[in-house]
């Protein structure tokens, strides 16, 4: 089991708040009062009043109580950039509980369900920092009061108060004793001799806000040689300047912002020349957090002479260092730097560094699709010249980490790419991602990405680039299931490919339109798009598209009852998808083998396939390609007439899907173990099996293996003499069946017409 321990450092010289750690602290004595309710407490208060800081020196004095570990998420609610989504922060979470990303479900709510169930027997301590609402924590609780939630925010949150019962606590600016006790804490080694007078005047100027005096404590301690008084009137300067343009000298939040503001002038006026100027150029990059690569790129100097300004900045607290060689900007530290460089960079510079910024991403994320999706990737060209100190990635796992860490990032640089004028970079960042994405199933940001593309291939005028941005739009609305929506994108996509010429990828519009039909089980329909696609890039000497083609239109074949026919055409992929080194090609070939030998009447033939692929997802460890695949494996023994093998690799797969959260083929698993269940003379069990996965069809809209799960409620049924029902079952999967005109479907409307009539012959 996977521990993961989030929680950042606590904060040096923390002061007081004992009132306030006391009402935390009661939450973890109050130790499954309601065990089915989440504990959560919610700390809030105004920008920069030491939320955060509370949060984590009470957090680092509880953890030894959370044996489970500790996840943390900052929400960024208050940033720049629209909050994170909390599918996006549930998806991150998945993984740090050992959920590899490609396994992470699509829709929210199965990622909260996998997200309850893993949590459910652990004592996990989950800070949620700068939340915006309520809204954003809710799909972000655990379900049992053995984890403590623990949320800051600006924000009341009085929803989750109301509802989940939160504890409130409120936080307040320090009174002016523990201020200064701060300011001392902070500033007793280079400045020992401050008078108490003096140090209470610049808590009062500091608002008592405590991110305002460590700042300044930061700056005082720089100049121990310095009176104090002088360095206040500095300040005062500062203060008097910033409350010309307060709008209302009584609104105290306003005022709070002055003091902050005025602190942050005033330690932002003491920096040398460059580390002053690279803190206004970070303010365009379009993060909060960065690495030393990009900051490096983006300020135009070589990596060793960044490192030391960066420094510079943490020391003055205008930067936090984060682990992995990363910094952070506190959102109103971001704010104010993008303050000053609109400022003091002309729009000609500021605009120079932003496309810096923005190529280094669009090149290096291209080095990372290479390394992680060799064969899916996109091929960039050469509009968008590489900036120097574009990363390169040796393998897999250190691209990976990359993508990781840079996620959010890869999101707001495509968009602020739009947004200032650069729509052929941010198109082609948006499909440079795609492979990546598909990967990894991160459909909240590929969506995001391609819905941004669209508009800005537009933009561009450039048509190759539409086409491009559409079809990445149409392969995220094909995984969401929104098929129309899809086969609108890439219906545009293949015209402007045919009026342009593009023979590969008119064939790749192709392909998307047979999978859609595929999924809608238009089935000659899809034959004849693969059919066509398969001689496009036959044409075109592509062995490895040709093999995919092949695939697709065996898959189609099978789904007709042609395993025959589809057989030669696996095979041939198969050849070619070894001698490349594709293993997920190879695997998806020998599960579509075992399909067509089964079909075909030869079981044995079937096993030795499949017992083939299953054992490739074993040394791959890929638990999408076990769980699928068993699912064939288990389909092999009933026809070789083994219901109890069968039942037990029908079992596993559920299992495996379930852990996944693809309730769509936990389904279909389920169903294969009633009919197993039959075999066995176990009718109570089959029908119950076949009534869990009959729920899930309903809720997925999948009319075809609804239609097949109901005709087997049916036989279940009428086997257990619940004739009425029975006979409603079989009715409404002939009324489904009705709208497929396949071969297959011929046969099951058959099926339960035959068992219709018999039922009314009795």
């Amino acid at each position: 089991m996977v521990i993961p321990h989030q929680l950042r450092g606590s904060v040096r010289h923390f002061v007081n708040r004992s009132q306030e750690v006391a009402r935390l602290s009661a939450l973890v004595a109050d130790d499954g009062t309601e065990p089915h309710a989440s504990r959560v407490a919610v700390i809030t208060g105004t920008a920069g009043v030491g939320k955060t800081s509370l949060a984590l020196h009470w957090a680092h004095t509880i953890r030894e109580h959370f044996t489970g570990g500790e996840l943390y998420a900052n929400l960024r609610g208050y940033a720049a950039d629209p909050p994170t989504p909390p599918e996006v922060v549930l998806g991150r979470f998945l993984e740090d509980l050992g959920i590899s990303a490609a396994q992470v479900p699509v829709t929210r709510e199965r990622r909260e369900t996998l997200f309850r169930s893993l949590t459910a027997h652990r004592r996990m301590l989950i800070f949620l920092d700068n939340a915006a609402d309520s809204a954003q924590v809710r799909p972000l609780l655990p379900g049992t009061a053995q984890s403590l939630v623990l949320v800051t925010s600006r924000d009341d949150l009085t929803s989750l108060v109301a509802q989940q019962d939160a504890v409130r606590v409120r936080v307040a600016t320090l009174p002016t004793p523990d201020a200064v006790a701060l300011l001392r804490a902070a500033t007793a080694e280079d400045r020992p001799d401050d008078q108490g007078s003096d140090l209470s005047e610049l808590a009062l100027m500091c608002g008592g806000l405590p991110l305002a005096l460590r700042i300044a404590a930061e700056r005082a301690a720089g100049w121990p040689t310095v009176p104090l008084g002088e360095l206040i009137d500095e300040l005062r300067d500062e203060t008097a300047r910033w409350s010309v343009l307060t709008a209302d000298p009584e609104d105290e939040a306003e005022e709070g912002a002055d003091a902050m503001r005025s602190v942050f002038e005033w330690s932002y006026q003491a920096l040398p020349s460059g580390a002053a100027r690279l803190f206004r150029l970070l303010g365009l990059h379009p993060g909060n957090e960065f690495g030393l690569p990009v900051v490096a790129c983006l300020a135009g100097r070589e990596p060793s002479r960044v490192r030391p300004l960066l420094e510079a900045l943490v020391r003055a607290h205008l930067l936090q260092r984060r682990p992995g060689g990363r910094y952070e900007f506190h959102d109103l530290m971001k704010a104010y730097a993008g303050e000053r460089v609109r400022r003091e960079e002309n729009k000609e510079e500021r605009s120079a560094v932003l496309a810096r910024c923005v190529a280094w991403y669009l090149h290096t994320a291209d080095a990372a699709q290479r390394a992680i999706a060799p064969y899916d990737r996109w091929v960039l060209d050469d509009h968008v010249p590489a900036p120097t100190g574009t990363l390169a990635f040796e393998d897999y796992e250190s691209a990976f980490q990359w993508y990781k860490a840079e996620s959010a990032n890869l999101v707001t640089c495509t968009r602020a790419a739009a947004d200032a004028g650069f729509p052929g970079m941010a198109w082609r960042l948006a499909v440079v991602l795609r492979a990546i994405y598909m990967h990894h199933n991160a459909f909240d940001d590929w969506g995001t990405t391609a819905g941004i593309a669209v508009d800005a291939a537009r933009a561009s005028g450039e048509e190759a680039g539409q086409a491009e941005a559409l079809e990445n739009l149409g392969k995220v609305a094909f995984q969401a299931l929104r098929l129309e929506e899809a086969e609108e994108c890439h219906q545009a996509a293949l015209a402007i490919r045919r009026r342009i010429g593009d023979r590969h990828s008119t064939a790749v519009s192709v392909n998307a339109l047979g999978l859609i039909g595929l999924r809608r089980r238009r089935l000659d329909e899809a034959a004849a798009h693969f059919t066509e696609a398969v001689e496009i890039f036959q044409q075109l000497g592509d062995r490895r598209w040709t093999a995919l083609m092949c695939s697709n239109l065996a898959e189609t074949l099978c789904e007709l009852g042609h395993g025959e026919q589809a057989a030669p055409l696996i095979e041939q992929a198969l050849s070619d998808f070894r001698e490349l080194g594709d293993h997920s090609g190879e695997g998806n070939a020998l599960w579509l083998l075992s399909w067509a030998r089964r079909e075909a009447g030869d079981p044995d033939a079937a096993a030795s396939a499949i017992a083939d692929a299953l054992t490739l997802a074993a040394e791959e460890d890929n638990q999408l390609w076990q769980g699928h695949w068993l699912a064939e494996s288990a389909r092999v023994e009933l026809a070789r007439g083994n219901p109890e093998a069968a039942l037990g690799s029908f079992q596993e797969s559920a299992d495996v899907q379930q852990r996944l959260g693809d309730a769509a083929r936990e389904a279909v698993a389920l169903d294969g173990a009633g009919q197993a269940c039959q075999g066995l003379g176990r009718v109570d069990e089959a029908a119950e099996l076949h009534h869990r996965a009959i729920a899930t069809f309903r809720d997925v809209d999948a009319h075809w293996r609804l239609a097949n799960a109901l005709a087997h409620l049916g036989d279940a049924l009428d086997a257990l003499g619940e004739d009425e029902r029975a006979q409603a079952a079989w009715e409404e999967a002939r009324r489904l069946v009705g709208a497929f005109d396949d071969p297959q479907a011929t046969a099951l409307a058959r099926r339960v017409a035959a068992r219709l009539n018999s039922s009314d012959g009795l």
